[in-house]
């Protein structure tokens, strides 16, 4: 792959005539071009509308896939890796998507979808339609705005934000880029218990709507990928939520010291994470009806299924395989949601005829960002609202209330 240098310097963040720009020491000097994209501080001023004519304009974004393509070919190797990988063989990451290709719609016709309502609430606050955006961390690696990019996007087109623990913005930016924007705050639980304290504590005042507590992860999956590459932040990126939380200089385990995750987390610190806050309280990462059972006993009063995008046990099953029996097993007593998968307006059609009352997106919400920043998960969500929109119509269903699960069946292939 060939390099384009300038000066003593090269870049890896941006492609010009297909020469790869090499050097990820220069990574985060970035500076806003008078086309409102940003590009490295030394690239030349005359390469930005080259750049963004040959490269961005052309691409015609249809679909989710498309963004992921175009996320794939221009993001640095280490950051498309760190997004793109699972666990092991990524045998579960792979089964999130396929799994949706075993349902089947059984549409109904002549119903009149004249007119069409996606607008739902979770936890009583209403959103434009049943998608929001799944906590993921490290935003500046797909752009340089990071988390502020992606509340802004959320708050655009009104839905919910889970913001991650792992942020490369802090709270209080998250929450100023977007003032009035519904968001939750995703929480790990960490050996400092102090440190989960003050997040949880933060994120309440700081007008954050629900607390998602991520529940499958006593400690980090094997991703082979970030192995290799040896992944670490870039030296100019921090976890801004975490900073001076920890002793020491080594933050060898994806910006942290290594094992500063609390394994000894129960289900009593349910508990213990109430008596904190008077937030909702979600938990994510449940695929069991066991475990559906026991977070409505001890309160919460929402479940994410999710398999953590399949980075964590490789051979756990799909979310929406799992969908069913944590609906079943809940019975109406608190609200489900899923992540992982989603890749079309059908998938969430699918997802919610199975009992989901909100789907939520991890990795095209990231390749989005790479495309455009806030405009590009903007283009992102509009695209999903569009074919859900469709998907919906042609099914035979009005409104959300609409949907149910006989509109679906499974695949006997």
């Amino acid at each position: 792959m060939g390099s384009l240098c300038l000066g003593s310097q090269a870049f890896d963040f941006v492609t010009i005539k297909s020469k790869q720009l090499q050097n990820p020491s220069c990574a985060g000097l970035w500076r806003k071009t008078s086309i409102g994209c940003w590009l490295p501080d030394a690239l030349p001023a005359r390469l930005d509308q080259m750049w963004f004519s040959e490269h961005l304009c052309a691409m015609a974004m249809v679909c989710l896939l498309d963004f992921e393509a175009y996320a794939e070919k221009y993001l640095p190797k280490i950051a498309w890796d760190f997004f793109a990988a699972g666990a092991d063989e990524c045998s579960t990451r792979d089964e999130n998507i396929l799994a949706y290709k075993r349902i089947r719609f059984r549409p109904r016709m002549l119903r009149d979808v004249s007119k069409l309502d996606t607008r739902t609430k979770i936890l009583g606050t209403e959103i434009s339609f049943p998608v929001g955006i799944a906590p993921t961390g490290f935003h500046q690696l797909a752009w340089p705005d990071g988390e502020k990019s992606t509340a802004r996007a959320a708050k655009a087109m009104g839905t919910c934000y889970i913001a991650s623990t792992y942020s490369t913005c802090s709270l209080e930016e998250i929450a100023a880029a977007a003032p009035g924007g519904f968001r939750w705050f995703q929480l790990y639980i960490h050996r400092n218990r102090a440190v989960s304290r003050q997040l949880v504590q933060q994120a309440e005042a700081l007008g954050f709507q629900g607390l998602v507590l991520t529940v499958d992860l006593p400690y980090t999956g094997k991703r082979r990928n970030d192995v290799r590459n040896g992944f670490q932040l870039p030296p100019h990126m921090k976890l801004k939520n975490l900073e001076g939380a920890f002793e020491g200089d080594d933050r060898s385990e994806y910006g942290l010291p290594p094992n500063s995750l609390d394994p000894s987390v129960t289900w009593n610190d349910i508990y213990w994470l109430r008596s904190l806050t008077h937030l909702p309280i979600i938990i994510k990462g449940i695929l069991t009806k066991e475990d559906a059972e026991l977070a409505v006993r001890h309160g919460v009063q929402g479940i994410i299924v999710s398999n953590h995008g399949g980075r964590q046990l490789d051979g756990a099953p799909a979310t929406i395989d799992a969908l069913v029996e944590v609906v079943e097993a809940v019975r109406d007593r608190v609200e489900v949601y899923l992540d992982g998968g989603i890749r079309k307006g059908s998938d969430v059609l699918k997802a919610l005829a199975l009992g989901a009352k909100c789907v939520f997106i991890g990795r095209p919400a990231l390749w989005g960002l790479a495309y455009k920043g806030e405009e590009g998960l903007q283009d992102v969500l509009r695209i999903l609202h569009d074919e859900f929109r469709l998907s919906m119509a042609l099914a035979g269903c009005a409104s959300i209330s609409e949907i149910g699960q006989d509109l679906v069946q499974f695949s006997k292939l």
